[in-house]
């Protein structure tokens, strides 16, 4: 009862809805992204509220956050009524809450689905605009042994050094390994090079009694798993 007087004593939440006032009193949950930004500019002008402001900006990005978490200080400059001071805040939190998911992932120890390998590894590759290529050594309990990028610049621009993999699959007595790369184009769908460096690292693995357990193909929003497939 408390709340729902105080809700309507603070000025009949005039300027669309007062998201700081709206965050206090109800929880960071229940704001929009626009909101949520609007309380990191502080303030619009004359012509827009924050709220209003923080919607066309969001518009720009069609409402994803990962790609407004990539423009520049200078790139948010661009819209009006943002200063460098706001264009600065909203870049420092984005990058916050990138860190936040990064420190996520650093707690995932073992892998016990392609979920847990995507959550694993979209920090490091997921919103990369040039393509790389990793691999996670797992030992018999599935527990992550290490991780490390293989390559850079795309599988048919660069060549995956399969004997280097196992080398180092050896070295760690790695039992599985997890192959994963990135489609900054957004596209799910595997490649001829995909499939073919695929097989090339099983059979190589088999030989040494190593398993290829899934290769993941990551995007920005979403991933495919070649062992849910039924491509392995």
């Amino acid at each position: 009862m408390q709340e729902k007087i105080a809700s309507f004593s603070i000025k009949n939440w005039a300027d669309d809805d007062k998201p700081r006032e709206k965050l206090v009193l109800k929880g960071r949950s229940v704001l929009s992204d626009a909101e949520l930004i609007a309380i990191l500019i502080g303030s619009g002008s004359k012509q827009e509220s924050a709220v209003e402001l923080s919607k066309r900006i969001l518009a720009s990005v069609n409402h994803n956050l990962n790609e407004l978490g990539k423009l520049s200080v200078n790139q948010l400059k661009q819209f009006k009524g943002i200063g460098e001071a706001k264009a600065v805040s909203i870049a420092a939190a984005l990058e916050v809450g990138r860190r936040r998911r990064g420190d996520d992932a650093e707690k995932i120890s073992k892998i016990s689905s392609s979920r847990d390998a995507f959550e694993l590894l979209y920090p490091l590759m997921g919103e990369l605009e040039h393509e790389e290529f990793w691999i996670v050594y797992l030992n018999n309990s599935n527990k992550v042994i290490h991780k490390s990028q293989l390559s850079k610049g795309g599988i048919t621009g660069t060549l995956v050094d399969v004997r280097l993999v196992m080398k180092k699959a050896l070295e760690l007595g790695a039992i599985g390994i997890v192959l994963a790369h990135n489609h900054p184009s957004g596209t799910l769908k595997p490649s001829a090079a995909d499939k073919q460096i695929t097989k090339k690292l099983q059979n190589a693995a088999e030989a040494l009694d190593i398993k290829v357990l899934d290769h993941i193909i990551l995007t920005q929003h979403s991933y495919l798993s070649f062992a849910d497939k039924g491509m392995l």
